[in-house]
């Protein structure tokens, strides 16, 4: 018989410790898991709203996406629309709701976009000619300082409504992936066509026309655009 001694038997781990350790690796995978869904929250609530766009592709003219924004300027409204308009912009906000009945050119813009600047003396054009004719031209100032937009609209001279957003909700609501984009909107309050980038004047008398019968257009590439701040 050997007189050699067992080998000793290996030293547990304090129960603690054991306990310590497993609840480390659950912190651990708890906290991956919080980051991806952050991060995963992220991409969706920064993915662009195609539903519009992907509507119009099909013929169909979807709702518009309802907003009610601060009054930035009044502007100067013709007999045809001072009645129906004039009160919805006496308490400071506007929403699209109390334009219903009303063909809306919906422009998005802001002071520090330099296509914003080629393409306003067009929509001053516009707003001169179809504005008496019942067609509400709408600007909405976004991303921008109160007082670089109000000197942006004296400079050029623009008389048609402008709303002003400090967020991007409704830019989000409606898919806008930069400015300037206009959208057109029926008087039933539906979108029939939208245009992307700077409008020409052929765009332009086309999507009115369409505004006003509630024909749908579709989607259409302008000019030059910059990416939204």
């Amino acid at each position: 018989m050997s007189d050699r001694a067992a080998p000793p038997t290996p030293p547990t781990a304090p129960a603690g410790r054991a306990v310590r350790g497993r609840l480390s690796r659950g912190v651990a995978i708890v906290v991956v898991l919080l980051f991806v869904a952050l991060l995963a929250y992220g991409l969706l609530s920064k993915a662009t709203n195609r539903s519009i766009d992907e509507s119009l592709a099909k013929g169909t003219a979807p709702s518009a996406p309802e907003f009610e924004d601060v009054v930035l300027d009044r502007g100067e409204l013709p007999n045809g629309l001072a009645g129906a308009v004039g009160p919805a912009l006496a308490d400071g906000k506007l929403g699209l709701r109390e334009l219903r009945g009303i063909p809306v050119v919906l422009n998005f813009w802001a002071s520090w976009c330099i296509p914003c600047r080629e393409e306003a003396p067009i929509l001053r054009a516009g707003w001169k000619r179809f504005g008496p004719q019942g067609v509400l031209f709408l600007g909405l100032d976004m991303q921008d300082l109160t007082g670089d937009a109000r000197a942006f609209i004296g400079s050029y001279h623009l008389t048609y409504p402008t709303i002003r957003e400090p967020s991007n909700d409704t830019a989000r609501k409606y898919g806008v992936t930069g400015i300037p984009e206009t959208y057109f909107i029926s008087a039933r309050g539906r979108v029939v066509a939208h245009v992307i980038g700077v409008i020409d004047e052929g765009e332009l008398d086309e999507d009115v026309a369409a505004a006003r019968s509630g024909k749908v257009v579709g989607t259409g590439e302008g000019g030059e655009i910059r990416p939204q701040r």
